[in-house]
């Protein structure tokens, strides 16, 4: 087998047979560090929303806890769905228009955000619309990570999710001072502007590495699934996301339930945030170990946490266990692509993530409605707690089947 050498100056959208690889060779070797690699991981950022407090106590008055998870639960869903053609698309080398148009769809609707007053608005501009921009932006940018590095693969990965640890830092705290000062809409319209910027500077420095390969499959390669630890691994993680994302979701509310003024609340969720920006260490370990290792570590103690949440009876208690939250969900959110793009060849590990993300997206769809709907039926988090936790536990554990069907053995760097 020989290995051919890739130019980097191929543009994004030339898809013509000059420049499609043929899949039996090996891409040249990833360089691991330079300016130019750095700067793509640099670029890699995206934000969450975090106004699911305020519409449940202003807007969304009328609405349960239950029925407005649904507008965050349908972006995320979108934005997994959308990762599938996403990620095919970009293997076969269509990346930088389909990323410069959603991040236009995604600046305008955060501006439409601001000029909602009715749930089915809300539904349509950030439910919808920042969920169609999500998935195309997101499977793409993680993937042309794994262009430019090799043995350093997990800690750009982790460098990357930094900026969505940023973002959700800076957000909630600027929403909790915005808001009553200059309103909600213009606290919105401030964020537009943010995101208008931080997308620029993505559109200009994201580049990939490789020339785009036309390997045979369609959009979704059934055959894939005959790798059963690829099929275990997918499993695992729409379990694991049944309960994610829970925590996150209603600790805000949950704060308040317990006598948390308003204003801290969002800044319990800040620091959940700010722990997670040490994900840092995770990709760290991740080299030295390996990702599905440190993964496993990490995500059991975020399910712990999840279930000691509810008990918490003040807001030390609150910070502390937010923390540790912020802290271990870091990894799995970071990591989870190394282990798919290790699975097959790279040439086509747009469309193997996008499969994997695709199928998760029913657990991210469906985890914190279900979770709001146990709380709203039992009166508290404690039986959303268990089970949330329970679902990322037993995740974990499918997390291990899937290392041991690749390696043939637990023990082991994988």
């Amino acid at each position: 087998m020989t290995r051919t050498a890739v130019s980097p100056e191929i543009s994004d959208e030339q898809v013509s047979e000059e420049h499609v690889t043929n899949p039996d060779e090996a891409p040249d070797e990833a360089p691991d560090g330079g300016l130019r690699a750095w700067l793509v991981v640099f670029a890699s950022v995206h934000f969450q929303s975090i106004f699911q407090a305020y519409y449940e106590e202003n807007l969304l008055l009328h609405d349960s806890p239950s029925a407005i998870a649904w507008i965050g639960s349908t972006q995320y869903a979108l934005a997994c769905l959308l990762s599938l053609p996403a990620g095919r698309m970009f293997d076969l080398g269509h990346f930088r228009i389909p990323f410069f148009a959603a991040s236009c769809v995604f600046v305008a609707c955060t501006f439409l955000i601001a000029e909602c007053t009715q749930f089915w608005q809300l539904f349509l501009t950030q439910g919808i619309g920042l969920g169609v921009a999500c998935g195309i932006m997101w499977t793409p940018v993680v993937i042309v990570i794994s262009h430019w590095f090799s043995e350093r693969h997990n800690l750009a990965l982790s460098i990357s999710g930094v900026g969505s640890a940023l973002g959700t830092i800076a957000f909630p705290v600027a929403a909790q001072n915005l808001i009553p000062s200059i309103g909600f809409r213009w606290a919105v319209r401030v964020f537009g502007f943010i995101l208008m910027a931080t997308l620029g500077v993505a559109n200009i420095l994201i580049k990939r590495r490789l020339p785009p390969v036309d390997i045979r499959g369609g959009l979704f390669n059934l055959k894939e699934f005959r790798n059963k630890a690829f099929t275990v691994y997918c499993i695992s993680g729409f379990i694991i996301l049944l309960g994610l994302d829970t925590e996150l979701t209603y600790l805000s509310v949950s704060a308040v339930a317990i006598g948390v003024s308003k204003d801290f609340s969002l800044y319990i969720l800040a620091i959940a945030n700010a722990a997670s920006a040490l994900r840092v260490l995770s990709g760290l370990m991740a080299d030295k170990i390996g990702a599905i290792n440190t993964m496993a570590i990490s995500t059991t103690i975020t399910g712990i946490v999840t279930i000691a949440w509810p008990f918490a009876k003040d807001e030390f208690q609150l910070i502390a266990i937010a923390a540790i939250y912020g802290f271990s969900i870091g990894a799995y959110l970071s990591l989870y692509s190394a282990p798919l793009v290790a699975m097959g060849q790279i040439e086509d590990a747009g469309r193997r993530v996008g499969m994997f993300m695709s199928l998760i997206a029913f657990g991210g769809v469906a985890g914190p409605p279900i979770s709001g709907a146990i709380s709203t039926a039992t009166r508290g988090f404690i039986a959303a707690g268990y089970y949330s936790g329970g679902s990322i536990i037993f995740g974990v554990a499918l997390l291990l089947v899937a290392k041991y069907l690749h390696l043939g053995r637990l023990r082991g760097k994988f």
